[in-house]
């Protein structure tokens, strides 16, 4: 086995990688993959000033002036610095609050949560674990199954279309928008 880097949107994807005779190096496993933080230096040249400050200073975006507030196509959210899965579009709902804002994570392991004081009381903040990204805050004045929103900024994630899951690595996602029939 051995590891296979590629450069997405900016984004560095380390996977492991096994390959047969004649055959090109695709994923073993595209859920193993590794998720992995660039250079400061190679952020602040690869994002912009809105996704450095959100992500790594913990800043807030305008509400209902940002990316994905209003986005309604079918996909999922990977952190902007290091690609991780973090939400679904199946699990995104209107929260009248101008972020987007889903129920539940995509993949639970890839987030983490700490008490953030910033404002003067609590809140719990919300972050991606290989990146330490901020993403934005959870709340538990979310509708059912959960009760929870996690409102997020849209500056710290990028959207990729259900059509485009597998040419951008994360086709294993797909089988996840199609319908029964």
């Amino acid at each position: 086995m051995r590891l296979g880097m590629r450069f997405g949107a900016g984004l560095l994807i380390v996977t492991a990688l096994g390959t047969t005779a004649g055959a090109q190096a695709r994923p073993v496993n595209a859920t193993r993959a590794t998720y992995v933080k660039p250079s400061d230096a190679v952020l602040k040249k690869r994002l912009t000033p809105l996704q450095y400050e959100v992500t790594q200073h913990a800043a807030t975006e305008e509400p209902f002036h940002n990316a994905y507030w209003n986005n309604h196509a079918a996909g999922i959210y990977v952190d902007i610095v290091s690609g991780e899965p973090l939400f679904s579009s199946l699990d995104k709902f209107n929260s009248g609050t101008g972020w987007p804002s889903f129920t539940k994570p995509l993949v639970p392991r890839n987030i983490k949560t700490d008490a953030d004081h910033e404002l003067g009381y609590e809140r719990t903040e919300v972050r991606s674990v290989a990146a330490n990204s901020h993403l934005g805050h959870v709340f538990d004045d979310g509708p059912p199954p959960t009760g929870l929103r996690y409102c997020m900024n849209s500056a710290a994630m990028r959207f990729i279309p259900v059509d485009s899951l597998a040419a951008d690595g994360y086709g294993q996602y797909a089988a996840l928008f199609k319908t029964k029939r």
